[in-house]
Parts: C-alpha cells; sequence; structure tokens
C-alpha cells in the first residue's frame, strides 16, 4: 500500500481518537483546532491552483461561501423534512450532515466551472482580477437574497462539525490534491505551470487542465465552507470577503507555492499567531502584518520551502 493511503488511514484513526478524547479538550483549544483543521482545507485546495497550475486565483472566499450557505440550507430547510420532528438517529443525522456537505462541495465546483471555462484563458493579474469579481458578485448576491438571511446572515445552523469531520477532510484534501499532483494526469498541472506556451506546443489542452484544477479547489473550498458554518452555527457574507481569500492566499504563499507540507505548517502557524498574539490584543494585527512582512522578505520562497515525499521516478 503507497504511503499516501498508509498516511491517510493513520490521520483518520488518528482523528477519530481525538474525537474520542474531544470531551476532555478545552473548547478554546477544540476551537482553535477546529479552525486549523479548516484552514488546511482552503490553503491545500487553493495550491493546487495557484501553486502547482500556475494560475493565481483570489476568489476562494467566494466557493467557501457557496458551500456554507448551501450547505446550511440542506440541513436547516431539507433537514427537518427528511429526519422528523424527533431529529432521527445519529446515523440519520450524519449522513445527513455529509450529503449536506458533498452538496455544498458540488455546488462550489459547479460554481468554480462556470468561472473557469470563461476565465481560466487569461493568464496572472488578469485572471486574479477576474477571480476577485467573481468572489465580491457571490458575496453580494448572497447578502441581497432574503431567502437566505440576506446581509443578516443564517442563525441557528445545527452544530454538526465536530473535530472528527474536520480532520477527517482535511486528510482526504491532502491525500486527493497529493495523489492527483503526483499522478500522470497531474503532471499535466506542473507542465502548465512550468511553461505553458511548451506546453500548448505538445498537444495539451492548458485550459482543460486548469480548468480541472480550479474545480477540484472550489469543490474543497465549498467543504470547508460547510464545516466552518456548522461549527459557528451562523454566517454572514461579511465572513467570505476579499480579506478572507487573501489570508487563504498568504498561507499558500507562506508555505511555499507548490509544496502541501509547506502550505499545511503555513496555515497551522497563521491560525495559531493571531491566538498567541491574544494578550496584545490592540497591537495584534500590527504585529501580525509586521511578521508576515519579515517572513516574506527573509523568505520569499516560502517559509517551509521544502519536500518529504517526492514521487518515484
Amino acid at each position: 500500500m503507497p504511503r499516501p493511503h498508509l498516511a491517510l488511514l493513520a490521520t483518520l484513526l488518528a482523528a477519530y481518537g481525538i474525537f474520542a478524547l474531544s470531551d476532555r479538550i478545552d473548547p478554546y483549544h477544540l476551537d482553535v483546532l477546529v479552525g486549523i483543521g479548516i484552514n488546511i482545507i482552503l490553503a491545500v485546495s487553493l495550491n493546487l491552483v495557484n501553486g502547482y497550475t500556475g494560475q493565481f486565483s483570489l476568489g476562494h472566499a467566494g466557493f467557501m461561501s457557496v458551500g456554507a450557505y448551501l450547505s446550511a440550507a440542506v440541513t436547516m430547510f431539507l433537514g427537518p423534512k427528511l429526519l422528523g420532528e424527533s431529529g432521527g438517529t445519529a446515523l440519520a443525522q450524519n449522513s445527513l450532515f455529509l450529503a449536506a456537505l458533498v452538496a455544498g462541495g458540488l455546488s462550489a465546483a459547479f460554481a468554480g466551472l462556470l468561472v473557469g471555462i470563461p476565465s481560466l484563458r487569461l493568464k496572472g493579474d488578469y485572471l486574479a482580477i477576474v477571480t476577485l469579481g467573481f468572489g465580491e458578485i457571490i458575496r453580494v448576491i448572497i447578502q441581497n437574497f432574503e431567502p437566505l438571511g440576506g446581509a443578516l446572515g443564517l442563525n441557528g445552523i445545527p452544530a454538526c462539525t465536530n473535530i472528527f469531520w474536520v480532520l477527517a477532510f482535511a486528510a482526504v484534501t491532502v491525500f486527493t490534491v497529493t495523489c492527483l499532483v503526483h499522478s500522470t494526469y497531474g503532471r499535466g498541472f506542473l507542465a502548465v505551470k512550468d511553461d505553458e506556451i511548451s506546453a500548448e506546443a505538445i498537444g495539451l489542452d492548458t485550459t482543460r487542465y486548469k480548468i480541472v484544477a480550479f474545480v477540484v479547489g472550489a469543490f474543497f473550498a465549498g467543504i470547508a465552507g460547510g464545516l466552518y458554518g456548522h461549527f459557528k452555527q451562523t454566517i454572514s457574507p461579511g465572513g467570505f470577503d476579499f480579506n478572507r481569500s487573501i489570508e487563504i492566499v498568504v498561507m499558500v504563499i507562506l508555505g511555499g507555492m507548490g509544496n502541501t507540507i509547506g502550505v499545511i505548517l503555513a496555515a497551522i502557524l497563521l491560525t495559531l499567531l493571531p491566538e498567541v498574539l491574544r494578550p496584545v490584543a490592540e497591537y495584534r494585527m500590527i504585529l501580525y502584518s509586521f511578521l508576515l512582512i519579515v517572513l516574506m522578505i527573509a523568505r520569499p520562497q516560502g517559509l517551509f520551502n521544502f519536500h518529504f515525499w517526492k514521487p518515484k521516478s
């Protein structure tokens, strides 16, 4: 059995073990751990687009919002009809939650397809502007869509997310991206990143490869949005704005473009850093920004630019 499969199995077992002991974990620490898991999903999925395929997307928070709102709509509006007044069994509730997450991920993937087909023929700054505009369009539409709460957002979302779901999906995200990139098909992503003109010259459909990466990344962003909404139990359009997209991009850049392990470590670091700076709350954002500037000047190639595992040649 290849190492990625063993790593996935070990992580799932560890996630279940942590979940079994979650009653003994301080709620604050559990909250931080869930935040780390969600950020890992977001950063690793965006790294597939920005890091491995060489594109530059600024709309990841938009895909996250699509998944968050659609999965919340499934559990809030469709759930009571399917489970009845009793709420159903634990198995039924978990099955509904899983279906809601998948539905949110698929809806985000569809949104990624819609924005990817016309825009991924663009490159560099032009693509960044288009994806940024897409994220803002999604936010404004949700903000003015009253059935989903409008500007006030959705409240009373069922608290379905637990540490097992978050760590399990983080493991699945890392496993999927790793296997995809190191597959024969994934070589097309790297070819597009290295030299798109040469890739087209040898017959690769570069637009197709970019769209596939974009859709897969959007799918996992939607999953992360669903987990986030069912953990916080309230979501609003302001939580998925341009700043949220920038946070995810910073994780990818700081971890090292095209480096999954580095991006995971950066996601952990940038989730913990604001918490460490809480004692100096009035200066927290200044110190946070200053540390990011120093890190990017000192390590422009990424703070964690190394690889633990490489595919066999």
